[in-house]
């Protein structure tokens, strides 16, 4: 899996992010632990999980 950046993420939808989270969630889980793929979807996913909270509404 490639890196995906915040340069990219800016441009889904909250529902596109929704649905890419729980896929790289899911590529994280089956990848051989600790290489170089499941570090770069973890990346990704922190990315995503930064995008999605910085779209959240404020209280």
């Amino acid at each position: 899996m490639r890196l995906i950046t915040r340069f990219e993420l800016a441009t889904k939808t909250a529902t596109e992010l929704k649905v890419l989270h729980k896929e790289v969630f899911n590529w994280i889980v089956n990848t051989k632990p600790c290489s170089a793929e499941q570090i770069a979807a973890k990346k990704s996913l922190e990315n995503i999980e930064i995008e999605m909270t910085l779209r959240a509404p404020c209280p």
